[in-house]
């Protein structure tokens, strides 16, 4: 029988395989965010530091969504052939 690779970030270890088992738990902390959120709260953040993480983000997450846009109007099937006669 097949189970899931993780269940609310319990990884189970197969065949007494624990670094793949520390590989799949280190990329789902990744993924999530964990890592990051440790490393923040490992020491005190100043005000303005704070400040400028959280604008940064923001700035950040502004660009990537204007440039996911912008490559998924790029990438469309049903737009008109740009360079008619072209192969």
């Amino acid at each position: 029988m097949r189970h899931a690779s993780f269940i609310a970030r319990t990884v189970f270890v197969q065949n007494n395989d624990v670094e793949a088992a520390c590989r799949i738990l280190n990329r789902i902390l990744g993924r999530e965010e964990i890592f990051d959120q440790f490393r923040r709260t490992r020491f005190y953040e100043k005000p303005y530091q704070y400040r400028r993480r959280v604008n940064f983000e923001k700035c950040k997450a502004l660009y990537n969504e204007d440039m996911q846009r912008k490559i998924e109007f790029i990438l469309r099937k049903n737009r008109v052939d740009p360079f008619p006669g072209s192969l």
